[in-house]
């Protein structure tokens, strides 16, 4: 007798996760090796630009994650002219990427209730006590705490982490940027896990 997990098997239909669950997968898999936070300033080529895999600070998870899903946030902010015009600094740089989600994605209100947030969403934030900077940005996870409350994937300064810190710190911005692309591909720092 088949049991109903090999009878479900045959009809059930291979649905693609939503492209807020597959960011939130591209930036765990950034947790999976260290990082060291470094925020200093450094040339970098155009398009597809990074810092070595190994060095990254908030900001280069969400580019990192993008970029794993086929999009380069280093062009789409240059384009978008919301930064200085440094293709090597701006798309690092928390106020230009809010700047950027606000203008070319969708603004969400910046809220206290959990279910407000979904896999995916751009939080940013002000650390009034932050080490090196004031300014902070994070990527909401697939995965909640035991009260229901989204985990964020972010670089606090020790490295990328997926925490129970979505309303930890006052939030300043919340979006959400899909595009369209549905293509995967290997970011810098998938290539050097090993």
């Amino acid at each position: 007798m088949a049991t109903t997990a090999q009878a479900d098997a045959g009809t059930t239909k291979n649905v693609e996760p939503s492209f807020g669950v597959r960011l939130a997968a591209a930036a765990r898999k950034q947790t999976w090796f260290p990082v060291i936070y470094n925020p200093a300033y450094r040339k970098i080529e155009y398009p597809n630009g990074d810092v070595p895999w190994y060095y990254g600070v908030c900001t280069d998870v969400v580019v990192r994650a993008y970029r794993a899903l086929g999009t380069d946030l280093q062009v789409l902010v240059h384009q978008a002219g919301v930064g200085s015009g440094d293709t090597n600094i701006d798309h690092r740089r928390v106020p230009v990427l809010k700047a950027f989600f606000a203008r070319k994605g969708r603004s969400l209100p910046a809220t206290t209730r959990p279910d407000d947030y979904a896999a995916g969403d751009i939080v940013t934030y002000h650390l009034p006590d932050g080490r090196f900077s004031k300014t902070h940005i994070a990527i909401v996870s697939d995965r909640k705490n035991a009260a229901g409350v989204p985990l964020i994937i972010h670089n606090r300064g020790w490295g990328v982490a997926e925490e129970d810190w979505l309303f930890s710190e006052k939030i300043t911005g919340h979006f959400r940027f899909e595009t369209s692309d549905r293509s995967i591909s290997m970011t810098s720092t998938e290539s050097h896990k090993e």
